[in-house]
C-alpha cells in the first residue's frame, strides 16, 4: 500500500492509499488544501483539526451544491428522454390535404373560354379581324 505525502494548509501528512489511486488522494488532497488556503487567508493560523473540519466542511457544502445541481440535471434529463420516447412512439397523423374538385361543367366551360382565347390570340396574331359568334 502505496503512502503519499500531502500538505494541506501548510501542514505536511503521510496518507496511505490504495494502489492506484495516488492519483485521486492528491487531487483530493489539492481540494482540501485549497479550501485551508480560503480560511488561512481569512482566519488566520488555526489549529490543524479545526482547520481540517472547517475545509471539509466547505468542501461538503460545495458538493452538496453541485449534488442538487446534478439532481436536477438528471430530472430534466429523465423528462427529455420520456418526450423523445414519446414522440418517437407517437403515430404519425397522416396530413390530409384537400383539393377542390370542380364540377364537370366548369370545367368544360374554362375549356370553351380557353379554346376562345387561343382562337382570339390567333386571330390578333394573324391580323385577321376577330369575328362575332352569336352562339358564344
Amino acid at each position: 500500500m502505496p503512502e503519499i505525502e500531502i500538505e494541506i494548509g501548510g501542514r505536511t501528512f503521510e496518507v496511505a492509499c490504495q494502489e492506484g489511486e495516488e492519483h485521486y488522494l492528491k487531487f483530493a488532497a489539492k481540494m482540501l488544501d485549497e479550501e485551508a488556503s480560503v480560511l488561512a487567508s481569512q482566519i488566520g493560523r488555526i489549529p490543524e483539526a479545526r482547520m481540517l473540519l472547517m475545509a471539509g466542511l466547505m468542501l461538503a457544502d460545495k458538493t452538496a451544491g453541485m449534488q442538487d445541481k446534478l439532481r436536477e440535471a438528471e430530472d430534466k434529463l429523465m423528462e427529455k428522454d420520456a418526450e423523445l420516447d414519446q414522440l418517437r412512439n407517437a403515430q404519425a397523423e397522416p396530413h390530409r390535404i384537400e383539393v377542390p374538385v370542380l364540377p364537370d361543367d366548369v370545367m368544360d366551360a374554362m375549356a370553351e373560354l380557353a379554346a376562345r382565347a387561343e382562337a382570339l390570340a390567333d386571330q390578333v396574331d394573324g391580323g385577321a379581324a376577330p369575328r362575332h359568334d352569336e352562339n358564344a
